[in-house]
């Protein structure tokens, strides 16, 4: 038993009072004569023995009743923690994930959540409530309602250290308050680890909700597989963590207009395929229907109209090779001998090809450094007699390490770095170990360990290496001295090179990843590119290059769907966003062994074990009772006790 006032206690020292008016009487006997006191003498000695018994019970009623008075204005209470005087704080976390939209005994877990909360804690309340999204502090269920029930799923899936981070926020520094956090979440699996530690400062209180279901079907990804000059064949990846589906109805859209239709039986994985006209314009989107995840079942993708990439070469040889790789229709070729460049041609280039020439003047050097720092691409390609000062200028201003005089022993390039980003995507079905070898006739021998090998020697010196956006050949490929034009790798790598040199959009992104392309326009001074998608218009981060726009985003947009990408009002092309589905796996967190809070799966149970924890049982009312009784029974002694 706890005190409100237990200072008011001190008073029951006043109990002595009545107990030395007992003990000490002060009042004189008088004496009375009869003539007979025989029978007196009887009557004397009952009534004296009878008053002493009343006397002493009168004295502990009236000592109980002061006591009683006392303790009633004391306050006393009953609690399992001393939180009578104790204010007391209460943070919610609750995740509005993806995953959270799977189905309940009650409905979409997350909207029943909604309402228990509602239901279950008074309107006047103090608390601070956190989502993935947002943050309430110091405020009342009544105040948020109306937010609460227009609470909207996020693709901004916390982890749950971050969450417990946030959601610590929401509490005070006072170190004399009774903090609650409640922990409200499916507890889905995701990359992190559950490992919450203990704070002592903090009870945790963890909700677990549970789907009755657990099924949950995906559109994957999407990708083209095959293209020709006629047709493209896109690719749908479909997974299910359930039990196998049969007839799943698959729909493929442009601007809304059916284009095409397709169902699979996917146990676990399954793939469709949907063919489209080749250099079609598509606004596209993938659905299907599943009742259980809502977010997973539409995937957009855009197919633009290409952007042809600006190619430089600069030669004192033959480029006939290079106007047949880089054709009119994807590309806009230029080709310059050293005496007759322009280097205000760099403003409007993608690529620049430094062609076998023999000298490497600085300002040519300056210029292509000037031009790469702009996001530019250079492939170098040495001549047998060029100036190894001029060459060795420009390798160490772009991190290489310099050639050594020209080596007229024949080599084999014999490794290819199937990984390199120049290979990696479709170029090669397998790996080819006995392919018939290119040879050069003589090289540049060249030590590099600063930059990436594309091709190698057989000695393991580099042939093609890469530094950021620059390439370099360590062998002239004329055909007087090397076949590296004859066989069909040179294709692949020269038209890579350029492609990468403007990183185009992709069919899709994914909120929540880095993502980054270029676009090909020249913009006014202090004019920015947004995203519009009907009323949300978003301002990503950018950076202007001389001919091209370097976009970057991560979280934003927030939403998916195909976007506008504007100059002002005119749209440049379309970009797609797509959620992350990555909460599509419905596999959850064991809860069973966590030893550092509670663990409920219900709402209500939560609060009301909270309630219990911190109830006050007040006691005063029974010593008031008690001394009104004890007031009774000494009023009964008096009257009727002689």
């Amino acid at each position: 038993m706890q005190f409100k006032n237990p200072e008011l206690l001190y008073a029951l020292f006043l109990l002595l009072i009545p107990i030395i008016v007992h003990l000490f009487q002060l009042r004189k006997f008088q004496k009375v004569y009869f003539t007979n006191v025989e029978f007196l003498k009887k009557v004397q000695l009952q009534t004296r023995k009878s008053a002493t018994i009343k006397k002493w019970v009168i004295l502990l009623t009236r000592l109980l009743l002061l006591a009683a008075l006392i303790i009633a204005f004391a306050q006393p209470y009953i609690s399992k923690t001393n939180t009578f005087n104790t204010k007391k704080e209460t943070v919610i976390y609750l995740d509005n994930s993806f995953s959270m939209q799977a189905k309940g005994e009650k409905g979409e877990l997350l909207k029943r959540a909604v309402q228990d909360l509602i239901e279950t804690i008074p309107e006047t309340e103090k608390l601070s409530l956190i989502t993935n999204t947002d943050s309430y502090r110091n405020t009342t269920i009544k105040a948020i309602r109306n937010e609460l029930l227009q609470l909207n799923y996020s693709s901004n899936q916390l982890s749950y250290e971050a969450a417990l981070l946030k959601s610590k926020k929401g509490f005070s520094s006072n170190s004399n308050t009774i903090k609650n956090l409640i922990f409200i979440s499916d507890f889905q699996q995701n990359k992190t680890e559950f490992d919450i530690k203990k704070d002592a400062s903090i009870t945790l209180n963890l909700v677990k909700l549970k789907p009755v279901n657990t099924t949950n079907i995906t559109i994957d990804s999407l990708f083209v597989s095959k293209q020709d000059p006629s047709n493209l064949e896109l690719t749908v990846i479909l997974k299910n963590n359930g039990t196998k589906v049969t007839n799943l109805p698959i729909s493929l859209f442009n601007n809304d207009q059916l284009l095409s239709k397709a169902s699979v039986d996917i146990n676990g994985k399954a793939s469709a395929v949907f063919t489209i006209p080749t250099n079609q314009i598509i606004k596209g989107k993938i659905t299907i229907e599943d009742t259980q995840l809502q977010f997973d079942n539409t995937l957009y993708f855009n197919i633009n109209s290409p952007s042809k990439i600006n190619v430089l070469a600069i030669n004192d040889t033959s480029d006939d090779y290079l106007s047949r790789i880089f054709t009119e229709d994807e590309f806009t070729f230029t080709s310059k001998t050293t005496n007759t460049l322009d280097y205000s041609l760099f403003d409007n280039q993608n690529l620049v090809i430094i062609n076998e020439t023999e000298t490497l003047p600085e300002n040519l050097t300056t210029a292509l450094k000037a031009f790469t720092d702009k996001g530019g691409s250079v492939v170098f390609i040495p001549s047998l007699k060029g100036n190894l000062t001029d060459y060795n200028i420009f390798l160490q201003r772009f991190g290489f390490t310099p050639f050594t005089s020209l080596n007229t022993v024949e080599k084999r390039i014999t490794t290819i770095n199937y990984s390199h980003p120049l290979y990696a995507n479709g170029v090669f079905e397998k790996r080819v170990d006995n392919f018939q070898y290119p040879k050069v006739n003589s090289y540049y021998p060249q030590n590099n360990t600063k930059t990436s090998s594309v091709l190698k020697f057989e000695d393991a010196k580099p042939f093609l290496s890469q530094n950021k956006s620059v390439y370099v050949f360590s062998a002239p490929i004329n055909k007087a001295n090397s076949n590296f034009k004859n066989i069909n790798l040179i294709v692949p790598t020269f038209y890579n090179i350029a492609k990468q040199s403007l990183n185009a959009s992709t069919l899709y992104y994914t909120i929540g990843q880095n993502n980054s392309y270029d676009v090909a326009v020249n913009l006014q001074q202090d004019a920015i590119l947004t995203l519009v998608n009907a009323d949300d218009k978003i301002i990503p981060e950018q950076n202007y290059f001389n001919n091209k726009v370097v976009i970057k985003t991560n979280d934003l947009p927030e939403k998916s769907g195909i976007y506008d990408l504007k100059n002002n009002t005119e749209i440049i092309q379309n970009i797609s966003y797509n959620y992350n589905r990555t909460e599509s796996n419905l596999s959850y967190i064991n809860l069973d062994d966590f030893k550092n809070g509670t663990v409920s799966n219900a709402i209500t149970t939560v609060f009301e074990n909270i309630n219990n924890d911190t109830k006050v049982n007040e006691l005063w009312k029974w010593f008031v009772i008690l001394g009104f009784v004890l007031l009774i029974i000494e009023m009964v002694i008096l009257k009727y006790f002689k």
